[in-house]
């Protein structure tokens, strides 16, 4: 029998679009078979500047019941997936300030020998995608952590172009998520639940 697959589906999103996302990764993970949790970041940004931005704080207000990520969440993870909407080609503060409280666990060796996979949107094609993403995966490598991307590993990946991870043009946020990011999506959460499996039946097998 497979083991079982424990995915964090861990995300910050302003105005909807990386929450569209997530919540696709999160259901075609658990599609795949993996107990899956989907949390967000604790939201900075001030609420005078929220609520400036109709789209932001009828965001907020639709996602006040999604749990905010804890710690705990990452130990009980066999994978987590972060998510990001680019921001001038980094992930957002929010997320990373997450990033940043997880020291203790890092020292304790608890990130590491984990798969990480990672999402994004920008305004534009050429907004910051590809580097968000690859800035994402610079502190996988510090955790100790086996990254999982999409890669070109399915017919559809020549269509949204994008190996690094799913990701999505939003314009002013009014592009919805469609049908070519919603493939995407479950395209890289299959594969990240199916080598999750594999390197967890692994390591089981070794010890």
């Amino acid at each position: 029998m497979p083991p079982s697959v424990n995915v964090a589906v861990v995300y910050y999103s302003a105005t909807g679009t990386v929450s569209a996302i997530a919540d696709a990764l999160a259901k075609y993970a658990e599609n795949a078979g993996a107990q899956v949790r989907l949390r967000k970041t604790a939201e900075l940004a001030p609420q005078a500047a929220i609520d400036a931005n109709p789209a932001w704080a009828a965001h907020a207000t639709a996602t006040a019941g999604v749990r905010e990520v804890s710690p705990d969440d990452m130990v009980w993870a066999d994978a987590v997936i972060f998510g990001s909407p680019t921001r001038y080609g980094n992930v957002a503060a929010q997320l990373k300030q997450f990033l940043d409280t997880l020291g203790g666990l890092w020292q304790a060796g608890k990130l590491a020998d984990k798969v990480y996979s990672g999402f994004t949107a920008s305004a534009t094609a050429h907004g910051g995608q590809e580097s968000t993403l690859l800035a994402l995966y610079n502190t996988i490598h510090h955790f100790g952590g086996i990254l999982v991307p999409p890669g070109y590993t399915d017919a559809s990946k020549f269509a949204d172009g994008n190996p690094y991870g799913t990701s999505h043009v939003a314009g002013q946020g009014d592009i919805p998520v469609g049908e070519q990011t919603l493939t995407a999506a479950r395209v890289q959460a299959e594969r990240v639940v199916k080598f999750t499996r594999a390197i967890k039946a692994g390591l089981a097998a070794e010890n």
